[in-house]
């Protein structure tokens, strides 16, 4: 069975509630007219039982009329749109006397209706109102008088009514099916937008986006928040191919450098001493290389990848110390004073292997970039469950235009002044991506020809584990 559109649910939705409501009306019409009839009705018997019950008398134990001659001249010797049949019957509920328009025909008399109460009877094959009261005359009882009024021509005007309603019913609901399927269909368009835009949407062509709608309602937020997705991956294909390119030509670049040094190489013979210097050459550009390789590969690990983190309680203190020990050659030659302020032992709950690695990266920077014979501190020290570490040296700075870019990938501010310091590029960018990723707190503060601050803030316990 094929299932029905989205627009031919709205608008089946729609009837539905819509054609119950219309019931609903339609019932309470016919109800409200149907008892509006009976109420007209009822009122005219108890009208017309008053009226005969002020107009007989006894005379001989025999009930005779005040006005004989109006009783004949009224409506009971006619019939009219409502005749009204009247009758008087003895103690043993014979017929005394009754009106001329009731002809051959006498009205039943209900042995389980109460007197005075209001009830539909038959007379032939009409439908009469009826009531039946006692008579009493001095207050004793003499007989009883049945008043009845046909309800045949309300009954034609109820069913009339009720034929009416019942063909209007399915009119109704067919015309409101198809003005809610148009509308339906029009309050849908943004979607029909939506579909035709994924369709033409491939990894190439990012730059189509839905058309807003003019109401600003649910469609339109959807519309919004689907272009402000597309805007994010195209944003981030954009960033992936960028990336691309970069480490292609990162890569490339000192592939490049060792091939053009081993041709020189071998074109001619030289001196073992040459030989030497072109090999150390060559193993310090396989170090780099190696070392952008490990630094591809750790953002390709971690990248966004929460299951992989494995939270244990690290010892900051010494994550520092082995830091400085990895660096202890870098801090000789560059005759850097490392100072560590801790005046207790700090640790935290994270992962060990990516807080040694933010850690390294950055106490590295700052020993790469320091001064001669400048310092580098850094303090721990703790405030509100909070431990702050706090890294700061005196090199050469970086240029307030590029804190921002430093933390894109392969950006190296002011390299070209700088060959003699070598570097890939992704050491604070891995930094940036593990900090977010351990929500951890990051900022960098520098200032050329000063040197360079880097603030880190860890939780002191694991929310989780609480």
């Amino acid at each position: 069975m094929t299932s029905l559109s989205f627009k031919d649910r709205i608008a089946l939705n729609y009837i539905v509630g819509t054609g119950l409501l219309v019931l609903a009306v339609f019932s309470a019409i016919y109800f409200i007219v149907k008892l509006t009839v009976y109420n007209h009705i009822d009122e005219n018997l108890n009208i017309e039982v008053q009226d005969h019950l002020r107009e007989i008398k006894i005379e001989k134990g025999r009930v005779v009329f005040m006005d004989a001659e109006e009783w004949e001249e009224r409506e009971h010797n006619s019939v009219d749109v409502n005749p009204v049949f009247v009758q008087f019957l003895d103690l043993n509920k014979k017929i005394i006397e009754k009106s001329p328009n009731l002809k051959n025909e006498k009205l039943v008399f209900h042995e389980n209706k109460d007197h005075f109460q209001l009830f539909d009877a038959q007379l032939l094959d009409n439908k009469i109102r009826q009531i039946q009261v006692p008579l009493h005359v001095h207050s004793k009882k003499v007989g009883y008088l049945i008043i009845a009024m046909s309800l045949s021509d309300s009954s034609k005007v109820l069913d009339n009514l009720m034929d009416t309603l019942l063909i209007t019913f399915p009119i109704i609901l067919l015309i409101l099916f198809f003005l809610a399927r148009f509308y339906a269909g029009r309050s849908i368009k943004p979607i029909n937008n939506i579909i035709q835009t994924s369709k033409i949407i491939t990894k190439d062509n990012l730059k189509a986006r839905i058309p807003l709608p003019k109401t600003r309602d649910e469609l339109f937020v959807l519309s919004k928040t689907i272009n402000n997705l597309l805007n994010r991956i195209e944003d981030a294909i954009e960033r992936e191919k960028q990336f691309t390119s970069d480490a292609s030509h990162e890569l490339r670049t000192p592939l490049t450098v060792i091939k053009g040094t081993l041709e020189v190489l071998i074109r001619k013979p030289r001196d073992n001493k040459e030989y030497e210097e072109k090999i150390n050459y060559c193993i310090n550009e396989v170090d780099h290389l190696n070392s952008l390789v490990d630094q591809l590969l750790m953002m390709a690990r971690f990248e966004n990848q929460k299951q992989n983190i494995l939270k244990e309680k690290v010892y900051l203190n010494a994550v520092v110390l082995d830091v400085l020990k990895l660096n202890t050659e870098k801090i000789k030659v560059g005759k850097v004073n490392v100072i560590l302020d801790a005046s207790e032992e700090f640790y935290i709950y994270s992962d060990n292997y990516l807080a040694v690695t933010i850690l390294r990266n950055i106490i590295s920077n700052a020993i790469k970039y320091s001064k001669p014979d400048s310092e580098v501190r850094i303090s721990l020290s703790r405030e509100n469950e909070k431990i702050i570490c706090n890294i700061s040296d005196q090199g050469i700075g970086i240029a307030k235009k590029d804190l921002e870019s430093i933390l894109n990938p392969f950006f190296r501010s002011d390299s070209l002044n700088h060959s003699e310091i070598k570097g890939t590029g992704l050491g604070l960018f891995i930094v940036k991506r593990m900090t977010d990723l351990l929500k951890i707190k990051f900022k960098i503060e520098s200032e050329i020809g000063i040197g360079t601050r880097v603030l880190l803030v860890f939780d002191e316990y694991d929310n989780s584990l609480k």
